[in-house]
C-alpha cells in the first residue's frame, strides 16, 4: 500500500472515532503507555517508566503495539491511553502533511510532546552476501508492519536511495527474524535503541548475518548519523556507521475543565511527567542504556509541550506519590529543560 494512502487511511479513521473518548467520565480511570513488540526498546523504557509509578503506588499498564503509527492515533482515540513512543520521522510526515490534507491535520490535533527520549537506530540485518543497503535491490526484504516507525523509515529510505527489493514483506521483528533465517527473506529492517534485545539474546551467525552500513551521504542529511558500538551485539565485533531517528513520549491535550475524564486523565499526565523529570538520574542509572542518551531539550520543531505535562513541572506542584520526592530536579539537563518551560507558562 502507498505509505501517504496508508497514513491518510488511518487518519480518516481516526476522524471517524475522534469524541468517543473525551466525552467519558473518569469511572475506575486506567493509566496506560503504548510501547512496541517485545523484543523492542519501546517496551523496555516503558517498564522502566511504569517503574516510577509503582513505587507511587500507581499502575502505568504497559501496553504492546505495532509501533509508532499505531502509538500516535492510540494516544489520539484510546480511552485512557495517556501516553505513547513515536519515531520523529513519523511526527515530520504526519506535520508535513497536515498543511494539504484535513484528515491528517485533524487526526494530529491535540497531541503534544511529553518528552524527548533518545535517537533509534536504523539496523538492517542482511546476509552476508549483501554489502550495503544498495545490495537490496531485487531481494525480498522485510520492512515492519504497516502501523509500525519501521515501516515508514525503511520505506522513506528505500525511496530516498532509488531501491527497488524484488518484494517487500510487511511482518514484525520476530518473524523477520524467522524468516531470515529460513531463507524466505533476505534482510529485515528494524528500528530500535541499540542494544535491542531481539539482536542480543538472538543466536545469529557472523559468519551468515551482518547488520548493513548506512553511510550514503543523502540519508545522513536527512536522518541523523549515529554509530553502533563495536561488541553492541555478540555477531558484531566492529564499530558500524548507520543512521538514526529520534523517539519521543507524546501524550494528549487534556482539558481538565471538561468532564471528570479529562480531569483525572491531565492529572494522570502531570504525576508521570513529574516523576520522569525528578527521577530522571534513577532513570539513567538503573533503566535501559538509552536513557543516558536523553537528550530533554531536543524538542521536535512544530510540536508543542503539553499543559498537563508542563504542570507536573512546576514548582508547586502537589504530587500524589506514595513514595519520598526529590524536591527539585538533579542535574543540569533537567534544569534546562525546566527554565524552558517555565519561561513558556511563567512558573
Amino acid at each position: 500500500m502507498n505509505l501517504h494512502r496508508l497514513i491518510r487511511l488511518s487518519a480518516v479513521i481516526l476522524c471517524t472515532t475522534i469524541g468517543a473518548t473525551n466525552g467519558l467520565q473518569a469511572q475506575d480511570l486506567e493509566q496506560n503507555i503504548l510501547t512496541g513488540g517485545p523484543t523492542g526498546t519501546y517496551i523496555q523504557i516503558g517498564r522502566d517508566i511504569s517503574g516510577l509509578m509503582e513505587d507511587c503506588g500507581q499502575t502505568l499498564n504497559v501496553v504492546e503495539s505495532a509501533g509508532s503509527l499505531e502509538n500516535f492515533l492510540g494516544v489520539r482515540k484510546r480511552r485512557s491511553t495517556q501516553f505513547g513512543i513515536v519515531q520523529s520521522d513519523v511526527l515530520e510526515y504526519l506535520q508535513t502533511y497536515s498543511a494539504g490534507d484535513k484528515d491528517i491535520a485533524r487526526a494530529i490535533a491535540g497531541v503534544r510532546i511529553a518528552f524527548p527520549l533518545y535517537n533509534e537506530e536504523v539496523h538492517i540485518l542482511a546476509k552476508s552476501d549483501i554489502a550495503d543497503p544498495q545490495g537490496l535491490n531485487g531481494r525480498r526484504v522485510a520492512i515492519g508492519v504497516e502501523d509500525s516507525g519501521t515501516y515508514l523509515t525503511a520505506s522513506l529510505l528505500l525511496e530516498l536511495l532509488g531501491i527497488k527489493p524484488a518484494e517487500t514483506v510487511t511482518i514484525g521483528p520476530d518473524e523477520s527474524m524467522a524468516q531470515l533465517k529460513s531463507g524466505e527473506i533476505d534482510a529485515f529492517f528494524y528500528v530500535a535503541g541499540a542494544p535491542t534485545s531481539i539482536f542480543s539474546n538472538t543466536e545469529i551467525d557472523p559468519a551468515a548475518y551482518h547488520l548493513l552500513p548506512i553511510t550514503d551521504p543523502v540519508l545522513q542529511a536527512v536522518y541523523t548519523p549515529a554509530e553502533i558500538p563495536a561488541g553492541t551485539y555478540a555477531f558484531q565485533p566492529e564499530p558500524l556507521s548507520v543512521v538514526a531517528v529520534k523517539a519521543v513520549l507524546m501524550t494528549y491535550e487534556y482539558n481538565p475543565r471538561r468532564n471528570s475524564y479529562n480531569a483525572q486523565s491531565c492529572e494522570a499526565v502531570a504525576e508521570v511527567s513529574h516523576q520522569i523529570i525528578s527521577r530522571f538520574s534513577d532513570l539513567q542509572e538503573n533503566g535501559h542504556p538509552k536513557w543516558q542518551q536523553v537528550d530533554l531539550n531536543a524538542i521536535p520543531p512544530g510540536w508543542q509541550i503539553g499543559d498537563c505535562v508542563n504542570t507536573g513541572l512546576t514548582g508547586s506542584y502537589q504530587s500524589s506519590c506514595t513514595a519520598p520526592q526529590a524536591t527539585t530536579p538533579d542535574n543540569a539537563a533537567n534544569e534546562a529543560y525546566k527554565s524552558r518551560i517555565c519561561a513558556t507558562i511563567g512558573c
